[in-house]
Protein backbone atom coordinates (compact mmCIF):
# COMPACT_ATOMS: atom_id res chain seq x y z
CA UNK A 1 0.00 0.00 0.00
CA UNK A 2 1.58 3.51 -0.77
CA UNK A 3 2.56 5.57 1.93
CA UNK A 4 -0.58 8.13 3.41
CA UNK A 5 -0.28 11.69 4.13
CA UNK A 6 -3.17 13.27 6.20
CA UNK A 7 -3.32 17.14 6.29
CA UNK A 8 -5.61 19.16 7.88
CA UNK A 9 -6.66 23.13 8.05
CA UNK A 10 -8.83 24.08 10.95
CA UNK A 11 -12.34 23.89 10.99
CA UNK A 12 -14.00 27.69 10.19
CA UNK A 13 -16.37 29.51 12.57
CA UNK A 14 -18.95 30.16 10.93
CA UNK A 15 -20.29 33.06 12.57
CA UNK A 16 -19.44 35.10 9.30
CA UNK A 17 -18.87 34.96 5.78
CA UNK A 18 -14.75 33.85 4.97
CA UNK A 19 -12.10 36.44 5.11
CA UNK A 20 -8.63 35.56 3.00
CA UNK A 21 -6.90 34.40 6.10
CA UNK A 22 -9.34 31.14 5.52
CA UNK A 23 -8.47 31.11 1.90
CA UNK A 24 -4.78 31.39 3.34
CA UNK A 25 -4.47 28.46 5.23
CA UNK A 26 -7.06 26.33 2.94
CA UNK A 27 -4.99 26.93 -0.22
CA UNK A 28 -1.73 26.13 1.72
CA UNK A 29 -3.82 22.67 2.93
CA UNK A 30 -4.41 22.83 -0.75
CA UNK A 31 -0.69 22.87 -2.01
CA UNK A 32 0.60 20.35 0.23
CA UNK A 33 -2.30 17.62 -0.64
CA UNK A 34 -1.81 18.54 -4.47
CA UNK A 35 2.36 18.05 -4.02
CA UNK A 36 1.66 14.42 -1.96
CA UNK A 37 -0.53 13.04 -4.50
CA UNK A 38 2.25 14.23 -7.03
CA UNK A 39 4.37 11.97 -4.97
CA UNK A 40 2.16 8.93 -5.41
CA UNK A 41 1.04 9.03 -1.80
CA UNK A 42 -2.23 7.90 -0.42
CA UNK A 43 -3.73 11.49 0.22
CA UNK A 44 -6.45 12.69 2.77
CA UNK A 45 -7.24 16.55 2.87
CA UNK A 46 -9.83 17.63 5.36
CA UNK A 47 -11.15 21.02 5.69
CA UNK A 48 -14.97 21.95 7.22
CA UNK A 49 -16.64 24.29 9.31
CA UNK A 50 -16.87 24.46 13.37
CA UNK A 51 -20.42 25.51 14.11
CA UNK A 52 -20.94 25.23 18.07
CA UNK A 53 -20.82 27.89 20.76
CA UNK A 54 -22.15 30.87 22.63
CA UNK A 55 -20.82 33.52 19.75
CA UNK A 56 -22.60 31.18 17.33
CA UNK A 57 -25.80 31.25 19.34
CA UNK A 58 -25.80 35.10 20.10
CA UNK A 59 -25.33 35.61 16.24
CA UNK A 60 -28.06 33.42 15.48
CA UNK A 61 -30.33 35.32 18.22
CA UNK A 62 -29.82 38.41 16.35
CA UNK A 63 -30.92 37.40 13.30
CA UNK A 64 -34.17 35.62 14.91
CA UNK A 65 -32.71 32.41 13.41
CA UNK A 66 -31.95 28.93 15.07
CA UNK A 67 -28.21 28.37 15.17
CA UNK A 68 -28.69 25.62 12.71
CA UNK A 69 -30.71 27.81 10.60
CA UNK A 70 -27.91 30.09 10.28
CA UNK A 71 -25.09 27.59 10.20
CA UNK A 72 -26.68 25.86 7.34
CA UNK A 73 -26.94 29.07 5.21
CA UNK A 74 -23.37 30.18 5.75
CA UNK A 75 -21.73 26.40 5.38
CA UNK A 76 -22.46 26.54 1.43
CA UNK A 77 -20.63 30.16 1.00
CA UNK A 78 -17.38 28.52 2.51
CA UNK A 79 -17.94 25.63 0.15
CA UNK A 80 -18.35 27.96 -2.69
CA UNK A 81 -14.89 29.65 -1.46
CA UNK A 82 -13.45 26.58 -1.59
CA UNK A 83 -14.81 25.26 -5.56
CA UNK A 84 -13.75 29.35 -6.70
CA UNK A 85 -10.36 28.87 -5.22
CA UNK A 86 -9.71 25.43 -6.96
CA UNK A 87 -9.52 23.53 -3.76
CA UNK A 88 -9.19 19.64 -3.96
CA UNK A 89 -10.15 18.71 -0.47
CA UNK A 90 -11.19 14.73 0.36
CA UNK A 91 -13.50 16.05 3.11
CA UNK A 92 -15.62 18.32 4.27
CA UNK A 93 -16.69 18.10 7.92
CA UNK A 94 -19.41 19.83 9.79
CA UNK A 95 -19.30 20.02 13.25
CA UNK A 96 -23.02 19.37 13.45
CA UNK A 97 -22.93 16.17 11.54
CA UNK A 98 -24.35 13.08 13.92
CA UNK A 99 -20.97 10.70 13.42
CA UNK A 100 -19.01 13.92 14.87
CA UNK A 101 -21.26 13.79 17.93
CA UNK A 102 -20.69 10.29 18.64
CA UNK A 103 -16.56 10.84 18.33
CA UNK A 104 -16.68 13.87 20.73
CA UNK A 105 -18.91 12.34 23.23
CA UNK A 106 -16.82 8.90 22.72
CA UNK A 107 -13.30 10.71 23.21
CA UNK A 108 -14.92 12.80 26.11
CA UNK A 109 -16.29 9.46 27.85
CA UNK A 110 -12.51 8.16 27.29
CA UNK A 111 -10.88 11.14 28.70
CA UNK A 112 -13.33 10.52 31.65
CA UNK A 113 -12.72 6.94 32.66
CA UNK A 114 -9.36 7.43 32.63
CA UNK A 115 -9.49 9.79 34.99
CA UNK A 116 -8.67 13.18 33.34
CA UNK A 117 -12.15 14.47 33.65
CA UNK A 118 -13.79 15.85 36.83
CA UNK A 119 -16.57 18.01 38.02
CA UNK A 120 -16.04 21.31 39.72
CA UNK A 121 -17.14 25.02 39.75
CA UNK A 122 -15.01 27.41 37.31
CA UNK A 123 -14.87 31.21 38.13
CA UNK A 124 -12.92 33.55 35.72
CA UNK A 125 -12.78 35.75 32.49
CA UNK A 126 -14.12 34.46 28.92
CA UNK A 127 -14.13 36.07 25.97
CA UNK A 128 -16.92 35.03 23.69
CA UNK A 129 -15.31 35.92 20.70
CA UNK A 130 -12.57 33.95 21.20
CA UNK A 131 -13.85 30.79 22.94
CA UNK A 132 -11.29 31.09 25.11
CA UNK A 133 -10.90 31.45 29.35
CA UNK A 134 -8.19 33.80 30.87
CA UNK A 135 -6.68 34.71 33.96
CA UNK A 136 -6.79 37.80 35.29
CA UNK A 137 -2.78 38.39 34.40
CA UNK A 138 -3.44 37.63 30.59
CA UNK A 139 -6.08 40.32 30.35
CA UNK A 140 -5.11 43.93 28.88
CA UNK A 141 -6.13 46.65 31.43
CA UNK A 142 -7.84 44.17 33.20
CA UNK A 143 -10.69 44.05 31.53
CA UNK A 144 -9.97 43.00 27.37
CA UNK A 145 -8.83 39.81 26.00
CA UNK A 146 -5.09 39.73 24.70
CA UNK A 147 -6.03 38.10 21.33
CA UNK A 148 -8.82 40.06 19.97
CA UNK A 149 -8.91 43.35 22.34
CA UNK A 150 -12.97 43.27 23.40
CA UNK A 151 -14.02 43.12 26.55
CA UNK A 152 -13.74 39.71 28.31
CA UNK A 153 -17.03 38.41 31.16
CA UNK A 154 -17.16 37.22 34.42
CA UNK A 155 -18.06 33.73 34.33
CA UNK A 156 -18.87 31.51 37.08
CA UNK A 157 -20.62 28.23 36.63
CA UNK A 158 -20.15 24.62 37.35
CA UNK A 159 -18.18 23.12 35.17
CA UNK A 160 -16.00 19.90 33.84
CA UNK A 161 -12.10 20.02 33.87
CA UNK A 162 -9.91 18.54 32.16
CA UNK A 163 -6.47 17.63 34.25
CA UNK A 164 -4.24 19.35 31.82
CA UNK A 165 -1.91 20.01 34.45
CA UNK A 166 -0.76 16.23 34.25
CA UNK A 167 0.62 16.44 31.13
CA UNK A 168 3.03 19.37 31.64
CA UNK A 169 5.77 17.25 31.39
CA UNK A 170 4.33 14.44 28.92
CA UNK A 171 3.88 17.73 26.62
CA UNK A 172 7.34 19.16 27.08
CA UNK A 173 8.78 15.55 26.52
CA UNK A 174 6.97 15.64 23.10
CA UNK A 175 8.19 18.65 22.33
CA UNK A 176 11.95 17.57 23.10
CA UNK A 177 12.01 13.83 21.57
CA UNK A 178 9.91 15.75 18.29
CA UNK A 179 11.63 19.03 17.71
CA UNK A 180 9.60 18.92 14.04
CA UNK A 181 6.30 18.36 16.17
CA UNK A 182 5.48 22.87 15.87
CA UNK A 183 6.48 24.96 12.75
CA UNK A 184 7.87 27.56 12.43
CA UNK A 185 10.64 27.32 15.47
CA UNK A 186 10.27 29.95 16.78
CA UNK A 187 6.40 29.28 17.70
CA UNK A 188 7.97 25.96 19.05
CA UNK A 189 10.04 27.86 21.80
CA UNK A 190 7.06 30.45 22.40
CA UNK A 191 4.89 27.14 22.46
CA UNK A 192 7.73 25.37 25.11
CA UNK A 193 7.77 28.32 27.14
CA UNK A 194 4.07 28.65 27.51
CA UNK A 195 3.84 25.11 28.95
CA UNK A 196 6.66 25.90 31.42
CA UNK A 197 4.99 28.65 32.74
CA UNK A 198 2.35 25.80 34.40
CA UNK A 199 -0.65 24.46 33.19
CA UNK A 200 -3.54 25.14 34.93
CA UNK A 201 -6.55 22.55 34.45
CA UNK A 202 -9.32 23.54 31.46
CA UNK A 203 -12.81 24.04 32.09
CA UNK A 204 -14.23 21.85 29.18
CA UNK A 205 -18.05 22.14 29.64
CA UNK A 206 -20.97 25.21 29.64
CA UNK A 207 -24.21 25.75 31.25
CA UNK A 208 -25.24 28.95 30.21
CA UNK A 209 -25.93 28.26 27.01
CA UNK A 210 -27.37 25.42 25.19
CA UNK A 211 -25.69 25.41 20.98
CA UNK A 212 -23.46 22.68 21.44
CA UNK A 213 -22.68 18.99 22.31
CA UNK A 214 -24.04 17.26 25.24
CA UNK A 215 -21.76 15.97 28.13
CA UNK A 216 -22.96 12.41 27.91
CA UNK A 217 -23.39 12.12 31.76
CA UNK A 218 -25.04 15.19 32.57
CA UNK A 219 -27.02 16.83 30.18
CA UNK A 220 -27.55 20.09 31.91
CA UNK A 221 -23.71 20.64 30.28
CA UNK A 222 -22.90 21.24 26.57
CA UNK A 223 -19.01 20.25 25.73
CA UNK A 224 -16.51 23.34 25.74
CA UNK A 225 -16.77 24.18 21.82
CA UNK A 226 -12.63 23.66 21.59
CA UNK A 227 -13.01 19.98 22.81
CA UNK A 228 -15.37 19.91 20.16
CA UNK A 229 -13.84 21.44 17.46
CA UNK A 230 -10.63 19.70 17.04
CA UNK A 231 -11.95 15.99 17.94
CA UNK A 232 -13.16 16.52 14.06
CA UNK A 233 -9.63 15.57 12.81
CA UNK A 234 -10.36 11.82 14.56
CA UNK A 235 -14.05 11.87 13.51
CA UNK A 236 -13.21 12.35 9.86
CA UNK A 237 -10.74 9.60 9.65
CA UNK A 238 -13.50 6.90 11.48
CA UNK A 239 -13.18 7.28 14.99
CA UNK A 240 -13.92 5.73 16.90
CA UNK A 241 -15.97 2.63 14.97
CA UNK A 242 -14.29 2.60 11.87
CA UNK A 243 -10.28 1.25 13.03
CA UNK A 244 -9.60 0.42 9.74
CA UNK A 245 -9.61 3.85 8.24
CA UNK A 246 -8.84 5.21 11.28
CA UNK A 247 -5.55 2.98 11.36
CA UNK A 248 -4.94 3.98 7.69
CA UNK A 249 -4.81 7.65 8.15
CA UNK A 250 -4.07 8.65 11.88
CA UNK A 251 -1.89 10.01 13.47
CA UNK A 252 -2.41 13.31 11.17
CA UNK A 253 0.55 14.26 8.92
CA UNK A 254 0.43 18.16 9.19
CA UNK A 255 -2.40 20.08 11.30
CA UNK A 256 -2.22 23.53 9.50
CA UNK A 257 -3.54 26.62 11.53
CA UNK A 258 -3.30 30.31 12.02
CA UNK A 259 -0.76 31.41 15.00
CA UNK A 260 -3.62 32.86 16.99
CA UNK A 261 -5.21 28.98 17.43
CA UNK A 262 -1.56 27.47 17.99
CA UNK A 263 -1.95 26.85 21.71
CA UNK A 264 -4.88 24.46 21.45
CA UNK A 265 -3.19 22.44 18.97
CA UNK A 266 -0.27 22.05 20.21
CA UNK A 267 -0.99 21.74 23.90
CA UNK A 268 -4.77 20.84 24.13
CA UNK A 269 -5.15 18.84 21.29
CA UNK A 270 -1.77 16.37 22.40
CA UNK A 271 -2.69 16.53 25.70
CA UNK A 272 -6.34 15.13 24.83
CA UNK A 273 -5.18 12.22 22.83
CA UNK A 274 -2.75 11.28 25.28
CA UNK A 275 -5.25 11.44 27.67
CA UNK A 276 -7.72 9.03 25.22
CA UNK A 277 -4.72 6.53 24.38
CA UNK A 278 -3.98 7.83 20.72
CA UNK A 279 -1.39 8.74 18.79
CA UNK A 280 -0.27 12.75 18.44
CA UNK A 281 -0.03 14.09 15.17
CA UNK A 282 3.39 14.21 13.43
CA UNK A 283 3.66 18.15 13.21
CA UNK A 284 1.62 21.51 13.74
CA UNK A 285 2.70 24.45 11.76
CA UNK A 286 1.37 27.97 12.44
CA UNK A 287 0.89 30.68 9.56
CA UNK A 288 0.91 34.65 10.10
CA UNK A 289 -1.43 36.60 9.56
CA UNK A 290 -2.36 38.96 6.88
CA UNK A 291 -2.79 42.89 7.54
CA UNK A 292 -3.73 45.32 5.63
CA UNK A 293 -1.55 48.63 5.49
CA UNK A 294 -0.28 46.72 8.83
CA UNK A 295 -3.61 46.32 10.44
CA UNK A 296 -5.03 43.16 11.25
CA UNK A 297 -7.99 42.90 9.01
CA UNK A 298 -11.37 43.11 11.03
CA UNK A 299 -15.26 44.25 9.71
CA UNK A 300 -15.34 46.96 12.79
CA UNK A 301 -12.35 48.37 10.74
CA UNK A 302 -13.72 47.79 7.35
CA UNK A 303 -10.26 46.65 5.56
CA UNK A 304 -11.55 43.08 5.42
CA UNK A 305 -10.16 41.80 1.73
CA UNK A 306 -13.01 39.73 0.26
CA UNK A 307 -11.49 36.66 -1.32
CA UNK A 308 -14.10 36.43 -4.19
CA UNK A 309 -13.69 39.64 -4.92
CA UNK A 310 -9.63 39.90 -5.38
CA UNK A 311 -10.06 36.37 -7.19
CA UNK A 312 -12.53 37.68 -9.44
CA UNK A 313 -10.49 40.53 -10.81
CA UNK A 314 -7.07 38.98 -10.70
CA UNK A 315 -7.29 35.30 -11.39
CA UNK A 316 -7.86 32.57 -9.32
CA UNK A 317 -4.01 30.78 -9.76
CA UNK A 318 -2.44 34.66 -9.67
CA UNK A 319 -3.96 35.12 -5.63
CA UNK A 320 -2.51 31.62 -5.08
CA UNK A 321 0.69 32.43 -6.47
CA UNK A 322 0.70 35.80 -4.52
CA UNK A 323 -0.04 34.18 -1.02
CA UNK A 324 2.97 32.17 -0.91
CA UNK A 325 5.46 34.12 -2.82
CA UNK A 326 4.71 37.85 -1.13
CA UNK A 327 4.87 36.64 2.61
CA UNK A 328 7.30 33.30 4.20
CA UNK A 329 4.76 31.10 5.11
CA UNK A 330 4.82 30.97 8.60
CA UNK A 331 5.36 35.16 9.21
CA UNK A 332 2.96 37.65 9.49
CA UNK A 333 2.24 39.76 5.47
CA UNK A 334 0.72 43.09 4.05
CA UNK A 335 -1.89 42.98 1.44
CA UNK A 336 -2.47 45.72 -1.11
CA UNK A 337 -3.26 45.42 -4.72
CA UNK A 338 0.22 46.85 -5.71
CA UNK A 339 1.88 44.44 -4.49
CA UNK A 340 -0.24 41.93 -6.23
CA UNK A 341 0.02 43.45 -9.40
CA UNK A 342 3.77 43.61 -9.30
CA UNK A 343 4.23 40.43 -8.56
CA UNK A 344 1.72 39.02 -11.50
CA UNK A 345 3.27 41.92 -13.97
CA UNK A 346 7.27 40.95 -12.64
CA UNK A 347 7.28 37.23 -12.52
CA UNK A 348 4.57 35.86 -13.75
CA UNK A 349 4.00 37.40 -16.88
CA UNK A 350 7.78 38.15 -17.24
CA UNK A 351 9.41 35.68 -15.59
CA UNK A 352 7.52 32.66 -16.13
CA UNK A 353 5.06 33.57 -19.38
CA UNK A 354 7.65 34.92 -21.34
CA UNK A 355 10.12 31.77 -20.56
CA UNK A 356 7.09 29.62 -22.42
CA UNK A 357 6.58 32.24 -24.81
CA UNK A 358 9.71 32.39 -25.85
CA UNK A 359 10.80 29.12 -25.73
CA UNK A 360 7.73 27.70 -28.02
CA UNK A 361 8.32 30.63 -30.28
CA UNK A 362 12.10 29.48 -31.03
CA UNK A 363 11.14 26.16 -31.18
CA UNK A 364 8.84 26.93 -34.05
CA UNK A 365 11.01 29.45 -36.01
CA UNK A 366 14.05 27.06 -36.08
CA UNK A 367 11.54 23.34 -36.03
CA UNK A 368 8.36 23.95 -36.72
CA UNK A 369 7.03 23.19 -33.36
CA UNK A 370 8.77 19.69 -33.23
CA UNK A 371 10.88 18.91 -30.21
CA UNK A 372 14.31 17.90 -31.64
CA UNK A 373 16.76 15.14 -30.66
CA UNK A 374 19.80 16.36 -28.55
CA UNK A 375 22.64 15.59 -30.68
CA UNK A 376 25.34 18.33 -29.58
CA UNK A 377 27.78 17.32 -26.47
CA UNK A 378 25.84 18.16 -23.21
CA UNK A 379 28.63 21.38 -22.54
CA UNK A 380 29.08 22.32 -18.28
CA UNK A 381 25.78 24.74 -18.61
CA UNK A 382 23.61 21.78 -20.36
CA UNK A 383 24.55 19.68 -17.44
CA UNK A 384 24.00 22.42 -14.83
CA UNK A 385 20.23 23.09 -16.02
CA UNK A 386 19.24 19.20 -15.38
CA UNK A 387 20.84 19.03 -12.53
CA UNK A 388 19.42 21.76 -11.46
CA UNK A 389 16.37 20.28 -12.43
CA UNK A 390 16.80 17.22 -10.43
CA UNK A 391 18.03 20.01 -7.50
CA UNK A 392 14.65 21.67 -7.07
CA UNK A 393 12.73 18.60 -6.94
CA UNK A 394 14.75 16.93 -4.14
CA UNK A 395 14.32 20.68 -2.66
CA UNK A 396 10.66 20.68 -2.97
CA UNK A 397 10.54 16.95 -1.53
CA UNK A 398 11.84 18.13 1.51
CA UNK A 399 9.85 21.37 1.98
CA UNK A 400 6.11 21.07 1.02
CA UNK A 401 5.22 18.35 2.85
CA UNK A 402 6.58 20.52 6.14
CA UNK A 403 4.86 23.38 4.84
CA UNK A 404 7.60 25.68 3.95
CA UNK A 405 5.52 26.59 1.09
CA UNK A 406 7.54 29.77 0.47
CA UNK A 407 11.22 28.32 0.28
CA UNK A 408 10.19 25.42 -1.81
CA UNK A 409 8.51 28.58 -4.51
CA UNK A 410 12.27 30.15 -3.76
CA UNK A 411 13.65 27.26 -4.88
CA UNK A 412 11.19 27.03 -8.24
CA UNK A 413 11.84 30.70 -8.97
CA UNK A 414 15.81 30.26 -8.72
CA UNK A 415 14.73 27.47 -11.49
CA UNK A 416 13.21 29.52 -13.92
CA UNK A 417 15.46 32.12 -13.12
CA UNK A 418 18.45 29.75 -14.57
CA UNK A 419 16.42 28.60 -17.36
CA UNK A 420 16.22 32.11 -18.51
CA UNK A 421 19.67 32.40 -17.80
CA UNK A 422 20.14 29.26 -19.62
CA UNK A 423 18.77 30.66 -22.99
CA UNK A 424 20.69 33.93 -22.65
CA UNK A 425 23.82 32.31 -22.59
CA UNK A 426 23.49 29.28 -24.96
CA UNK A 427 21.84 32.16 -27.65
CA UNK A 428 19.79 29.59 -30.12
CA UNK A 429 19.67 32.49 -32.47
CA UNK A 430 23.52 32.78 -32.40
CA UNK A 431 23.59 28.93 -32.99
CA UNK A 432 21.32 29.09 -35.77
CA UNK A 433 23.20 31.85 -37.41
CA UNK A 434 26.29 30.09 -36.78
CA UNK A 435 25.04 26.91 -38.56
CA UNK A 436 25.77 24.91 -35.40
CA UNK A 437 22.27 22.72 -36.14
CA UNK A 438 23.70 19.72 -33.32
CA UNK A 439 24.26 22.15 -30.84
CA UNK A 440 20.64 24.18 -31.55
CA UNK A 441 18.72 20.74 -31.03
CA UNK A 442 20.42 20.05 -27.50
CA UNK A 443 19.67 23.53 -26.39
CA UNK A 444 15.80 23.83 -27.65
CA UNK A 445 15.85 20.31 -26.44
CA UNK A 446 16.71 21.46 -22.95
CA UNK A 447 14.84 24.51 -22.98
CA UNK A 448 11.30 22.49 -23.98
CA UNK A 449 12.33 19.60 -21.08
CA UNK A 450 13.03 22.57 -18.51
CA UNK A 451 9.12 23.29 -18.99
CA UNK A 452 8.25 19.94 -18.28
CA UNK A 453 9.96 20.16 -15.13
CA UNK A 454 8.44 24.23 -14.35
CA UNK A 455 4.86 22.53 -15.01
CA UNK A 456 5.29 19.85 -12.37
CA UNK A 457 6.96 22.18 -9.87
CA UNK A 458 3.98 24.86 -10.12
CA UNK A 459 0.98 22.54 -10.52
CA UNK A 460 0.31 22.07 -6.72
CA UNK A 461 0.12 26.30 -6.58
CA UNK A 462 -1.26 26.88 -9.54
CA UNK A 463 -3.13 23.96 -10.59
CA UNK A 464 -5.31 25.48 -13.83
CA UNK A 465 -2.34 27.14 -15.01
CA UNK A 466 -0.40 23.71 -15.20
CA UNK A 467 -3.41 22.64 -17.17
CA UNK A 468 -2.47 24.91 -19.55
CA UNK A 469 1.14 24.65 -19.10
CA UNK A 470 0.62 20.74 -20.35
CA UNK A 471 -1.46 21.77 -22.91
CA UNK A 472 1.18 23.61 -24.39
CA UNK A 473 3.50 20.77 -24.63
CA UNK A 474 0.93 18.28 -25.74
CA UNK A 475 1.80 16.32 -22.76
CA UNK A 476 -1.03 13.65 -23.35
CA UNK A 477 -1.48 13.75 -19.77
CA UNK A 478 -3.81 15.72 -17.01
CA UNK A 479 -1.36 18.37 -14.24
CA UNK A 480 -3.29 16.07 -12.21
CA UNK A 481 -2.07 13.22 -13.31
CA UNK A 482 1.75 14.22 -13.17
CA UNK A 483 3.84 11.83 -10.96
CA UNK A 484 7.41 12.19 -9.37
CA UNK A 485 8.52 9.26 -10.78
CA UNK A 486 8.16 10.70 -14.51
CA UNK A 487 11.03 13.37 -13.38
CA UNK A 488 13.38 10.92 -12.09
CA UNK A 489 15.84 11.66 -14.62
CA UNK A 490 16.55 14.49 -16.87
CA UNK A 491 15.25 13.78 -21.19
CA UNK A 492 11.86 12.73 -19.85
CA UNK A 493 9.95 14.32 -22.74
CA UNK A 494 10.17 12.74 -26.28
CA UNK A 495 11.98 14.02 -29.48
CA UNK A 496 9.74 14.38 -32.31
CA UNK A 497 6.37 15.33 -30.22
CA UNK A 498 4.88 18.38 -31.65
CA UNK A 499 4.12 21.17 -29.24
CA UNK A 500 2.18 24.38 -29.54
CA UNK A 501 3.21 26.97 -31.56
CA UNK A 502 3.29 29.83 -28.27
CA UNK A 503 0.86 31.36 -26.06
CA UNK A 504 0.50 33.93 -23.36
CA UNK A 505 0.32 32.19 -20.12
CA UNK A 506 -0.13 35.47 -17.93
CA UNK A 507 -0.70 38.64 -19.29
CA UNK A 508 0.17 42.07 -18.10
CA UNK A 509 -2.15 43.96 -16.49
CA UNK A 510 -3.05 47.81 -15.20
CA UNK A 511 -4.17 48.54 -12.01
CA UNK A 512 -6.17 51.42 -10.89
CA UNK A 513 -6.11 51.95 -7.17
CA UNK A 514 -8.62 54.91 -6.72
CA UNK A 515 -11.90 52.87 -9.11
CA UNK A 516 -10.25 49.45 -8.42
CA UNK A 517 -10.64 48.89 -11.98
CA UNK A 518 -8.29 45.63 -13.66
CA UNK A 519 -7.75 45.73 -17.19
CA UNK A 520 -4.97 44.10 -19.74
CA UNK A 521 -2.03 45.86 -20.24
CA UNK A 522 -1.86 47.36 -23.61
CA UNK A 523 0.75 45.22 -25.61
CA UNK A 524 3.85 46.64 -27.76
CA UNK A 525 3.61 46.58 -31.11
CA UNK A 526 6.97 46.12 -33.55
Amino acid sequence: MSEKFYVTTPIYYVNDKPHLGHAYTTTAADVVARFNRFLGRDVFFLTGTDEHGQKIQQAAEKMGMSPKEFVDRLVPVFKKLWEVLNISYDHFIRTTDPEHVKAVQHIFMKCYENGDIYLGEYEGWYCIPCETYYTEKDLIDGKLCPACKREVTRVKEESYFFRLSKYQDKLLELYEKNPDFIGPEFRRNEVINFVKQGLKDLSISRTSFSWGIPVPINEKHVIYVWFDALTNYLTAVGYPNDTERLNRYWPADLHLVGKDILRFHAVYWPAFLMSAGLPVPKRVFAHGWWTVEGEKMSKSKGNVVDPFEVVEKFGVDQVRFFLFREVSFGLDGDFSYEKLVARINGELANDLGNLFNRTLSMLKKYRKSVVPEPKGEFDELDKKIANKALATLKALKELIPRAELSKALDEIWQFVGFVNYYIDRRAPWSLKKEGKDAELDTVLYNMVEALRFITAFLYPYMPASAEKMVQLLKLDTKAQELRAEQFESWGGIEPGREVEKGGILFPRIEFNPETGEVKLAKTKKG
